[in-house]
């Protein structure tokens, strides 16, 4: 597991629903990319995997109320499963919320939320360090045949008294993955691992291999998957990702908490 050395706070993050996630840090909760769609009220994902099946597939673990409570929002892209209608109606318009890009500040503002800032790689929150990280939602290829997958971001959150978390986002392993390792040294790094699969193209998001990948690249990292079976496309399970893990000997670093189960480190 990571070693945090002398650091006084712990960072928990606690597993909502698919990259539903709140990360309380340094003294602050953030809510990031909130689905708040009721069980099976949102139509499959054209020409992706089991798109019969509607989404979300489970149901939020949670009251809206004490996610909503969080002191701000990130949403790392404005795609459906991370940035949603009922989401949008729950959380109050003066609520701070950051987006990864003015173009996604528009967009979000239009909604009527009336704090909406950019992430950048210094912003500051609370006494909160949050440094935006690139990402890629796919291979080349595919992003070619689905340009809607469009641009994303991680997020890293750094205080000097407690443990630097990498928030990667919906991104494969690539050098921008390994680049914001590289800057940012993270001691928790939460994967979206789903898998998350287009019909007859490579995945869009983690799986087994990527995992591995970011293993070797930070070691000494916790990693936290998210991202897992509550959306049609998402193929990988959470046992079968453990499995691996222990095939592969890095159980020990890897947790995957279960929907509603909150993590610390």
């Amino acid at each position: 597991m990571a070693n945090t050395g002398t650091m006084k706070n712990t960072a928990k993050i606690t597993q909502v629903r698919n990259a539903t996630i709140l990360v309380e840090y340094a003294g602050s909760t953030f809510l990031i990319d909130p689905l708040f769609a009721d069980q099976g009220s949102l139509p499959g994902f054209p020409a992706s995997a089991s798109s019969q099946l509607n989404n979300p597939l489970v149901p939020l673990p949670m009251a809206k109320e004490d996610l909503v409570a969080a002191d701000a929002v990130i949403v790392t892209h404005p795609h459906l499963d991370h940035w949603d209608d009922a989401a949008k109606a729950a959380i109050p318009n003066d609520k701070p919320i950051f987006a990864q890009n003015e173009d996604n500040a528009a967009l979000i503002r239009a909604d009527g939320f009336t704090d909406v800032r950019v992430l950048s790689e210094t912003t500051e929150f609370n006494g909160i360090t949050l440094a935006r990280t690139d990402g890629q939602h796919g291979t080349d290829e595919t992003l070619d045949a689905f340009p809607t997958m469009g641009e994303v971001c991680g997020v890293v959150f750094k205080h000097a008294d407690t443990p630097t978390v990498y928030v990667a986002g919906d991104t494969i392993w690539n050098e921008h993955v390994q680049a914001a390792i590289d800057k940012h040294k993270p001691n928790a790094i939460v994967l979206n691992a789903g898998n998350a699969v287009m019909m007859g193209f490579d995945p869009i998001i983690m799986g087994t291999q990527d995992v591995l990948s970011v293993h070797r690249a930070a070691p000494e990292a916790v990693l936290i998957a998210s991202h897992m079976e509550a959306i049609n496309h998402c193929i990988l399970s959470r046992q079968f990702l453990r499995d691996f893990s222990v095939q592969e000997g890095f159980e020990a670093s890897l947790m995957i908490p279960q929907d509603g189960e909150t993590v610390t480190v």
